[in-house]
């Protein structure tokens, strides 16, 4: 099986039967605009995981799913049922709307499951934590809450796959409901020490101990927004030393690198 990463939460898990994108976002750092995931990649996925609706993590996942006929897994505050139908949360609108329509949607709530062509995915609690962005010497801070578009639907993912485990939090702060997952692998935020969106070191390094994967991947740190090259600032080499001291594997992977699990 191999795993791809394309910065911020994007991934691609791929074997010879399915090929899963995860947050298939938006580069937000200004002089690199454009999809995490190649648009190369979008017509061959066959599974679409969201793990919340921030533009970094949700803004092409419409895109990924009318180029790839791929169904599409979310929480499921991410979409309006009307009658039949289904709406999903505008991906590049403003505020709370739901005028996007397509054929695939699964919504799941923490605890349930969907399987489609031998992929069966868990949703798992995360909790968003508030953005804080400077610009300027302007200090702008978003909170999630009832009606506010940050950390809209946040939910993580228990998928299994190939007879692996594999869990991805996306952005969230510490849940002791992790406790004993044990997965394979690990996808697990750390750049939560200045922005607390997610966790920081500290924490994910409790998280770790708590869920004793057999591998981690720390994500989520270093990312582009506006002017600042790095917003989620994180030491990902200790992060990685402190992992390992626990006897646990811990891959550090940068945008286009590629593992085979």
């Amino acid at each position: 099986m191999k795993i791809k990463h394309f910065w911020y939460n994007a991934f691609i898990i791929e074997n010879n039967k399915v090929k899963i994108a995860i947050d298939p976002g938006q580069n937000l750092w200004l002089f690199k605009l454009g999809s995490l995931i190649p648009k190369s990649e979008w017509s061959s996925i066959t599974h679409i995981l969201v793990t919340h609706g921030d533009p970094d993590h949700y803004w092409n996942a419409d895109r990924v799913a009318e180029a790839s006929k791929a169904p599409l897994i979310c929480g499921k505050q991410l979409v309006k049922q009307i009658g039949s139908e289904i709406f999903l949360l505008a991906p590049r609108g403003r505020g709370v709307q739901y005028p996007t329509r397509l054929e695939k949607v699964y919504p799941i709530d923490v605890g349930e499951s969907v399987t489609l062509d031998g992929v069966r995915i868990e949703g798992l609690k995360t909790v968003h934590g508030p953005i804080v962005i400077r610009l300027l010497g302007l200090r702008l801070e978003q909170k999630p809450g009832p009606g506010e578009r940050v950390g809209l639907g946040s939910i993580g993912f228990k998928i299994s796959v190939e007879n692996k485990v594999i869990v991805n939090l996306g952005d969230s702060l510490l849940q002791k409901e992790w406790e004993g997952l044990n997965p394979d692998l690990l996808m697990i935020p750390i750049g939560g020490r200045k922005v607390h969106n997610t966790m920081d070191e500290e924490e994910a390094l409790e998280a770790v101990k708590m869920m004793s994967p057999k591998m981690v991947i720390p994500t989520h740190y270093d990312c582009g927004a506006l002017l600042s090259r790095k917003l989620n600032q994180a030491d990902a080499d200790m992060f990685k030393r402190e992992v390992e001291k626990m006897g646990i594997e811990c891959t550090i992977m940068k945008s286009g690198d590629e593992i085979v699990v």
